[in-house]
């Protein structure tokens, strides 16, 4: 009897490690079951709209980029901020084609609008400056105008 006592102490830390063996997988079936409800592209109007939220408070209020080429007055920002998210929206989604297959593609097309926000963003600051610049010149070339000014260290 004692010496059943060993093996059946052997057994049950192998039963052991065998239901921690079958829990791992079990573990790992459950998490890619919720991987399916979890979407990155296309995001929700409420991440849109927060997105635009963020382009007006960008060009309107002291940033960086309103700092440097000039703050937006917040109704024209709006506007802009409206147009600039739903032309980058449109122009990743029409070059994505369908609907991500993975999460990782998601991600690489949520990247991809991500950059084109800002591509536009910037095109639009600098095309704003560049035209109130224009008349403000007066007799300056238009590079000179449209010239940034040098970048404070």
């Amino acid at each position: 009897m004692a010496e059943d006592a060993p093996s059946a102490g052997a057994e049950g830390s192998h039963a052991a490690s065998a239901e921690g063996a079958a829990a791992a997988p079990a573990a790992k079936v459950a998490a890619e079951a919720l991987l399916p409800s979890l979407s990155i592209w296309p995001p929700s109007q409420r991440t849109r709209d927060a997105v635009v939220r963020r382009l007006v408070q960008t060009l309107a209020a002291p940033s960086v980029l309103s700092q440097r080429y000039g703050a937006v007055p917040e109704a024209e920002a709006e506007r802009a901020a409206a147009d600039v998210e739903a032309e980058a929206y449109a122009a990743v989604s029409d070059s994505s084609g369908a609907a991500p297959a993975s999460v990782e593609d998601g991600i690489e097309v949520l990247q991809a609008y991500s950059k084109e926000v800002s591509r536009r963003l910037l095109e639009l600051a600098k095309s704003r400056a560049a035209a109130a610049a224009a008349p403000a010149a007066g007799g300056a070339s238009e590079s000179e105008a449209a010239a940034p000014a040098p970048a404070e260290e």
